[in-house]
């Protein structure tokens, strides 16, 4: 249903090594890359995810009730992605465990504000 999402940044450099190092975890290199914008996926893969500079040339800001979430394979990975996080510039706000039968999460923050999430559901969450 969502082929990609892309969020705001006021500073392209420092959210391109945020998120090299969450795609990187998440198996999915640059696949689009402009001066003002860069995008990490796989043609006809799962949902990829995009930073850009605002179009307008207005300050990115962080929408109020926003959130990305990227599917982990297992509870381990969603440790590894929140730990991944937090070593380049995120911020926590809520570390990794159970959020109801069947959710297992971790949220954070990228460094320009965005509100992401790392979650299994099912099996794998048990």
């Amino acid at each position: 249903m969502i082929g990609y999402v892309t969020v705001g940044t006021n500073d392209l450099p420092r959210a391109a090594k945020f998120y090299d190092a969450i795609a990187a975890e998440m198996d999915a290199p640059r696949m689009m890359e402009f001066e003002t914008f860069i995008a990490w996926g796989k043609i006809g893969g799962p949902a990829g995810i995009a930073i850009t500079k605002p179009f307008d040339g207005n300050v990115a800001s962080v929408g109020n009730g926003v959130m990305v979430a990227f599917e982990a394979k297992d509870k381990d990975q969603v440790q590894r992605l929140y730990d991944i996080a937090l070593a380049n510039g995120g911020v926590c706000e809520g570390p990794p465990g159970p959020r109801g039968d069947g959710f297992y999460a971790s949220y954070f923050r990228d460094p320009d504000g965005n509100k992401l999430n790392a979650f299994v559901m099912g099996p794998a969450a048990a």
